[in-house]
């Protein structure tokens, strides 16, 4: 999805499609939560991605998450995903080998 990644937003735009302050969106880069694109002059952009992150971010805290806390459960979502693409992988590559199994029943006399 190279769309969904290009950053294109500024941040005054970015910030008004999450809803929040610009400053909020510095506050977030400053702890790790975010990393926006930069052109040559060193001007923040924002992709979709970006910008479905904020809104990820905001979720967390308004359910009472510290930042600390936001950050690690963002750590732990992405750690999910690699996980459950690695199962998927493993299943496709071994998918062939699977031999089903079918139990014999056997009836006493």
């Amino acid at each position: 999805m190279p769309e969904y990644e290009q950053a294109v937003y500024v941040i005054s735009v970015a910030a008004e499609l999450a809803g929040v302050h610009p400053q909020t969106l510095r506050i977030y880069e400053r702890k790790g939560l975010l990393a926006p694109g930069r052109t040559q002059g060193g001007s923040r952009r924002y992709s979709q991605a970006d910008i479905d992150l904020l809104q990820r971010i905001q979720e967390l805290t308004t359910e009472g998450l510290s930042l600390a806390g936001v950050k690690r459960v963002l750590e732990l979502e992405a750690e999910v995903r690699r996980l459950r693409a690695e199962v998927d992988q493993l299943h496709r590559q071994y998918r062939r080998d699977l031999v089903p199994f079918r139990p014999q029943v056997r009836r006493r006399s």
